[in-house]
Order: structure tokens, then sequence, then C-alpha cells
């Protein structure tokens, strides 16, 4: 199945009642009624826009008040580094929620984000935020980087990745390089190779960018004992390089 086709009328009843059921007075009905019949030519991100649109009408416009609400329907956590598509993708259009408003109030939408990435992701909604308050939101992700969840630890090196697929270019690696080396050098012998992957990845992105940096965190790097976690992150993030 394609993603697209996972957000259908039925996604949208089952949503209505998640939401009704921590949201007492939200109008579920015309909330899906509303949406009923409006998908199923549409793509992907033209879908999940219009499913936010459609929150945005029924639950409305306090942020407080509606992450309150997304907080509670959460559910259980992810138990393996896997599962975010396969489990967890439901909460896309909670996610594209947050990445639309988060900076009403970007120090409420951190921690929210940092439940939300334990269940799904949170790599495009931080992005917005990053690109309003680079400083603070880096320095939070630096605190991440040590977190004892796979999940939280990737999010901390995706989210600023330079070149996010189906996500706008964000510079703030370049604009914030002590920051970014701090983060991902935190993560540089991490166990868990969804983490190296995305570590790996960054390195990519910023070999396109300006490859003397990319160098310059390597070497950095190579002043202490390599790990086999950092071998291959390395190896991956060159795997453009001639």
């Amino acid at each position: 199945m394609k993603h697209k086709d996972r957000y259908d009328d039925e996604y949208v009843l089952d949503l209505s009642l998640k939401i009704h059921s921590v949201m007492p007075g939200f109008d579920k009905d015309a909330f899906s009624n509303g949406l009923i019949g409006r998908l199923d030519d549409k793509e992907l991100f033209a879908r999940l826009d219009i499913i936010v649109d459609a929150m945005e009408k029924s639950m409305g416009i306090d942020y407080s008040k509606n992450i309150q609400v997304f907080f509670n329907m959460l559910g259980p956590e992810l138990t393996q580094p896997e599962g975010m598509f396969t489990s967890g993708w439901w909460l896309w259009p909670v996610g594209r929620y947050v990445e639309r408003h988060g900076n009403e109030d970007w120090k409420l939408s951190l921690p929210f984000l940092k439940e939300l990435t334990k269940r799904f992701t949170g790599e495009y909604a931080i992005r917005p935020l990053l690109k309003e308050h680079p400083e603070e939101v880096m320095d939070e992700l630096i605190a991440w980087t040590k977190d004892e969840n796979v999940h939280v630890r990737r999010l901390a090196s995706e989210g600023v990745r330079i070149r996010l697929p189906w996500a706008e270019k964000l510079t703030v690696a370049l604009d914030e390089l002590e920051r970014y080396a701090v983060i991902l050098t935190n993560l540089k012998d991490d166990p868990e190779r969804f983490v190296q992957k995305s570590v790996g990845n960054n390195l990519n992105d910023l070999f396109k960018e300006s490859p003397e940096k990319a160098k310059r965190i390597i070497e950095q790097w190579e002043k202490t004992k390599e790990s086999k976690a950092r071998e291959w992150i390395v190896k991956h993030g060159m795997r453009n390089q001639k």
C-alpha cells in the first residue's frame, strides 16, 4: 500500500473518534463530513494538508489546548527502531499540524515532538522551529543526543539534515556549525544503525554543500579511537565522494 492510500475515509472516521475520546467537545461528525470523499484523488501531502485544515476548523485556534489533546492521544511508544511508518503512520497529520503551527509556542512544541518521535517522527515538524530559533532548539537537540530512546537520538540528527527528503532545504547546519558538529559528534559512536544512518546522511548532505566542513568534522573524530559505528557512519557519509 502506498503511504497516501492509508489516509482514506476509514482513516478519517478513526481519527475523529481518537480526537473525540480526549476532546469531548470536538464535533467528530462535522470533522468527518468535511473530509469524507475528498481525499481519494489527492496525493500524500495534499491529503495531509486537507486533514490539517479540517483539524484547524474543528479544534479551534488554541494551540496549547490542541497540543494537550495530541499529547493525550499519542498511545504507546514504539518498542523497536523500526515502526514509524508501519505503526505510527496515523500520527502524520498531527506532526503536520505542529509543522504548521509549532512556532506559536515553540517551547511547548519541543517536548511534544520529543514524545511524538517515539511513536512516529518529528523530523519535519521540528524544522520550522530550527529555522526560527536555531540556537535554542539545537541546544535542546544536543541534550537529546544523550537520551536513552533511540527515536529521540535519531531525531536530534535527522531534524538538522540540510537535504531531508520531502522537506525544504535547511541551512541551520551551516549557520550553526559548532552546535551541529556537537550533535553529530555525540552520536558518532551510537550503537543503533537507525541513528548511524542518520548521522551518515548528515555528513553526505554536508559534503554536497561544504566538503571542507564535512572533512573538518571527520578529522576531529580521527583524534580519538575509532569505533565500528563511526567507521560505518563515515563510510556512509562519504559514499558519493570520489
